[in-house]
């Protein structure tokens, strides 16, 4: 059966934009909140029908209602906006008479070229600001401890932010760009972990600690404040 194009559905509780997915693997017709554009995604077994998930939906409508209105307020990266960058607001102030892409000037990241090119070019900044960043992080915790990453990568991922693969490939989502660096440290240590234990038992732990001293801060910090990173773009 045909995936259900996306649309605005007016639900009992307001209107909410619908994603529609289908998925081999699923037996029966699922709901979840996408924090990052606040869409509503129905997941549909392979028979399964827009009715089906419709039916779902507006059973569920007070739920779908409660998760929406506490999503933060959204991020867009446009002239004027406050973006953090490692836990400190900046302003996005566009210049497009200058050249160079974009850079941080004190607490202002300064934007060059079109209009329409803005929000492309302030992601491609963060992006390769995150890679600097927990880069240098993951290579001076390895080094302490003698391991090697095959490679590390930037995502951009609603569920973890932070993974070690099988093939000891590291991957953080760029939105840790804009956490505050104890946060950042933390995330780096738990994946370089990952690298001498596959697991989260108390050797794991224990090396966590030893590589970085925030622990006990980053990750409460990312439980309360962490839906912020997932809805700015």
């Amino acid at each position: 059966m045909d995936v259900p194009a996306p649309e605005v559905l007016t639900l009992p509780s307001g209107s909410a934009r619908v994603e529609w997915r289908r998925s081999k693997r699923a037996r029966r017709v699922s709901l979840r909140i996408d924090p990052c554009d606040g869409s509503v995604v129905v997941t549909l077994p392979p028979r399964a029908g827009r009715n089906a998930g419709l039916a779902l939906l507006m059973s569920h409508a007070d739920w779908v209602a409660d998760r929406l209105a506490a999503l933060p307020d959204a991020i867009t990266f446009s002239d004027g906006a406050m973006v953090p960058i490692g836990g400190t607001l900046h302003r996005i102030r566009h210049v497009p008479q200058e050249h160079g892409g974009a850079w941080l000037s004190n607490d202002e990241l300064l934007v060059t070229g079109a209009t329409e090119f803005l929000r492309r070019r302030v992601l491609d900044f963060l992006r390769a600001e995150a890679r600097r960043r927990l880069g240098a992080l993951v290579i001076a915790k390895c080094a302490t401890i003698d391991v090697i990453p095959r490679r590390i990568t930037m995502k951009d991922t609603s569920s973890r932010w932070g993974s070690c693969a099988p093939d000891r490939s590291l991957g953080f989502s760029w939105r840790l760009v804009m956490a505050p660096e104890f946060v950042q440290d933390y995330v780096a240590a738990h994946e370089v972990a990952h690298l001498r234990h596959m697991n989260h038992g108390i050797k794991f732990w224990e090396l966590v600690d030893e590589l970085s001293p925030h622990v006990q801060a980053a990750i409460p910090w990312l439980r309360t404040e962490g839906a912020r990173l997932l809805r700015a773009g």
